[in-house]
């Protein structure tokens, strides 16, 4: 069976910590992959806050959707274990970009995951998919 890769970016724009809460763990007794996603999205958030768009309905004048998402695991993350989140904007289109994430253990510096979320920008309103807005781009202008 042929492997996902995903290749990171060469720099990321917005790191955040999260703690591994306890309903972040499987039966397993590690970090269930469903929310791997979710701390994607957490991140995802935070990058968008840290960039001054009050969240995923208005960043600049549009909200967004996620179109398709790609998880490759690395090692496992434990109950209580801090993990940090690298966040990528990239891979921009005229509808839409790519949001790449890097978590690692703070701790260890091991990499638990690489994780990539596609978005469109969408205009609630109206029910249809919108253009970039320009400050959005701006924001995360590499």
């Amino acid at each position: 069976m042929a492997r996902v890769k995903l290749a990171l970016p060469e720099k990321f724009s917005f790191k955040t910590e999260i703690a591994l809460r306890i309903s972040d763990i499987n039966y397993g007794g590690h970090l269930g992959n469903d929310s791997v996603l979710s701390l994607a999205h957490e991140a995802r958030l935070r990058c968008m806050n840290d960039a001054g768009f009050s969240g995923e309905l208005d960043c600049g004048g549009a909200g967004t959707i996620m179109t398709d998402s790609v998880i490759v695991y690395k090692k496992q993350g434990y109950y209580g274990d801090i993990v940090e989140v690298q966040v990528a904007v990239c891979d921009f289109s005229n509808l839409g970009c790519d949001f790449m994430y890097l978590i690692t253990n703070k701790k260890t510096g091991e990499e638990l995951a690489r994780v990539k979320t596609g978005i469109v920008f969408y205009d609630y309103k109206i029910g249809k998919v919108v253009t970039v807005p320009d400050v959005f781009r701006k924001a995360f202008a590499v």
